[in-house]
């Protein structure tokens, strides 16, 4: 076995997960956490959960962090506040007790899991959403503006347009369909108003209860209600918008082909999956849609082993 140890982190809105790797690109140990995703709680609850899950994963390593050679922090939001960002070093650098790591956004360890570190632009749809390429050594990130005026296509964005229909349909703006009884059976309201008070008083709008809605719209989708389908198919449409502008910014000629991955639970349903893949179909031959090598978190761990110059582990067999 080649030495060492790296440690890739990947921060989400609804969870955190870790992942040591040996220096021959093998798994040595894997857990998820609670989010660090701390824009709303402080951030405080940043070096809590980092702290549990650093040393949790270290443990089940066999390692102490001192023994890390690099970790890589892939954090949700980092980069969007500029005097946050030396706190968050901070609290990284006091957490590992040493210099040998590399805070960024979340983004890129989906997009270094996605392509093994090849070029290419992967679309996160999450709590949030984002996109994020790398050609010849240029980058460019599209989205990822928060929940309030962006996240387009994400599990909140999806959950927003689903509550927005629940309404439309309550109150005879739009035939009433699957949708509503699975909302309200869901959230637990005899009463459709009452979706007010559960959501803005009780829920207090937050981001990631918020985004769990995004399930019952899928299930929606599945059931055939056609306000569901329809903000499925918008949700492909925004997210394919994120990756063109991406493409664009990265100087890809006309015709020339690009590499696209995702990541982000969203894909883990297959009529989101489907809707996103149809919208990308339509943009053009060019996009070349390619099915995640690993998840964000294998992909920080690679992003770890690339800043401490090791080689990167080969690339999987086709097929494998």
């Amino acid at each position: 076995m080649t030495g060492g140890y790296f440690l890739g982190v990947d921060g989400g809105g609804s969870k955190t997960a870790y992942v040591v790797l040996d220096g021959d690109g093998r798994t040595v140990a894997e857990m998820a956490g609670p989010s660090c995703y701390y824009f709303a709680a402080g951030i405080e609850l940043l070096e809590r959960v980092l702290s549990a899950g650093l040393a949790g994963v270290t443990a089940a390593a066999g390692i102490t962090p001192a023994e890390l050679d690099h970790a890589f922090f892939g954090l949700p939001g980092f980069g969007e506040i500029s005097a946050d960002m030396p706190l968050v070093r901070e609290i990284v650098r006091r957490l590992l007790g040493h210099d040998r790591f590399t805070v960024d956004n979340d983004m890129v360890g989906g997009w270094a899991g996605a392509f093994a570190g090849q070029d290419g632009i992967n679309v996160v749809a999450g709590t949030g959403s984002i996109a994020y390429g790398e050609r010849r050594g240029v980058a460019h990130r599209a989205g990822g503006w928060s929940e309030l005026f962006g996240d387009e296509g994400s599990a909140y964005w999806v959950a927003v347009q689903g509550l927005n229909a629940f309404s439309r349909m309550s109150d005879g703006r739009t035939p009433r369909g699957p949708l509503h009884a699975l909302i309200a059976a869901k959230v637990g309201i005899t009463s459709d108003l009452d979706l007010v008070g559960t959501v803005v008083d009780r829920w207090a709008g937050q981001r990631a209860v918020v985004a769990r809605l995004s399930v019952t719209v899928v299930e929606a989708a599945d059931a055939g209600d056609a306000a569901a389908l329809a903000i499925l198919e918008r949700a492909g449409v925004e997210l394919v918008e994120l990756i063109s502008a991406c493409r664009s910014s990265l100087g890809y000629r006309e015709g020339e082909p690009v590499a696209v991955s995702y990541s982000g639970g969203m894909f883990s349903a297959p009529a989101f999956r489907a809707a996103f893949t149809r919208a990308l179909q339509a943009a053009g031959p060019e996009f070349e849609l390619r099915t995640p090598i690993h998840g964000p978190a294998v992909g920080s761990a690679l992003c770890a082993m690339k800043a401490h110059g090791a080689a990167l582990p080969p690339l999987p067999a086709p097929g494998a």
